[in-house]
């Protein structure tokens, strides 16, 4: 049977019995003829706001922490954004467990405030932070960045932090200073999975300053809009979003700048599988298993196919000169 086309305005009212998939669809094809003609004005403008607004925004169980659209190049990715279910419920954080759903049944137990972050090491202005004088130290911006994890998922969150430079350059760092560390807190307290001997405990991470300086290198405090969940890494976290995920250091109590390059837990670990730098490189396998492609967390349909993974993970174009003339088969 061939349906005769009802185009029916917002404002028309609708009969219950009218109420039908075709009416429906009648609908949602007029309001997309009036958006794409711009005949619906700021009223739709406001609606798209909204529905944009509706996507990042978390569930609305923790403290708000907006952040302003970043202008950093590379900082919003356009990918559709993995769910807050998704992202906060599918999580690596050792210390509250190995499997996945660990952390979100676990981490509970961690508190975090008060909490203080120690700046130490080769340093003009050591010292120590608290959570507020962190949250205050800059203004805070919204990042959309594409994470990928060694193991070959990947999600999108919308992030809200700001550059780790700005804390960096207010400490003052001298010639010296060719590296930083990062310390997550290593509480049995609070942490049951410290109880296992997965790894050497704090998890520790490192960069090279330079990268650490890099403009997409996010301290961030907060996501869709909210404060971090504890399973993912409240209060203070790193993102690094050109990286694989593990060196996104979480729950950070401690930063380090050192002369020497530092080991990270994963590198004393397995160093043959867990470089130093680990950026995401579809060319160089992990030993066990190929990097070239992986698996978007909320793409699990039956007929979903594996994404290829991107040099850098996308951000070839922003961090790609950090690395000019290595050998990234070396120096993986």
């Amino acid at each position: 049977m061939r349906h005769t086309d009802r185009h029916l305005a917002p404002s028309t009212p609708i009969l219950a019995s009218e109420i039908t998939p075709q009416a429906v669809y009648q609908q949602r094809r007029h309001w997309l003829q009036l958006m794409a003609s711009g005949a619906a004005g700021a009223g739709l403008t406001a609606w798209a706001g909204r529905e944009a607004l509706a996507q990042t925004a978390g569930p609305g169980k923790l403290a708000k922490l907006p952040g302003a659209k970043s202008t950093v190049a590379g900082a919003m990715s356009l990918d559709k954004l993995t769910r807050y279910e998704d992202a906060s419920s599918y999580n690596n954080f050792y210390e509250f467990g190995t499997d996945k759903s660990d952390p979100a049944r676990t981490a509970g137990s961690l508190k975090p405030r008060p909490w203080t972050v120690a700046v130490e090491g080769e340093v003009g202005k050591p010292g120590s932070f608290d959570l507020d004088q962190l949250l205050k130290l800059s203004p805070m911006e919204e990042r959309i960045y594409r994470l990928r994890c060694v193991e070959g998922w990947s999600m999108v969150i919308p992030w809200v932090g700001y550059s780790l430079a700005e804390l960096i350059k207010r400490v003052e760092p001298n010639s010296r200073a060719k590296y930083v560390e990062f310390i997550s807190l290593a509480d049995r307290s609070q942490m049951p999975g410290l109880r296992s001997g997965v790894l050497d405990w704090p998890y520790t991470e490192g960069l090279r300053i330079d990268e650490a300086m890099h403009p997409l290198s996010l301290l961030a405090f907060g996501m869709y809009g909210e404060v971090l969940p504890n399973q993912n890494g409240a209060p203070v976290r790193l993102v690094l979003p050109w990286k694989y995920g593990f060196k996104s250091a979480k729950s950070i109590v401690k930063i380090r700048f050192v002369e020497k390059q530092p080991v990270s837990s994963w590198t004393r670990a397995a160093a043959s599988e867990y470089g130093f730098y680990s950026n995401v490189n579809p060319q160089v396998d992990h030993p066990r298993w190929s990097q070239a492609s992986e698996r978007r967390i909320g793409e699990d349909g039956l007929f979903a196919k594996k994404r290829p993974t991107l040099m850098f993970n996308g951000y070839a174009e922003q961090v790609a000169s950090l690395y000019a003339g290595m050998d990234l088969k070396k120096f993986y």
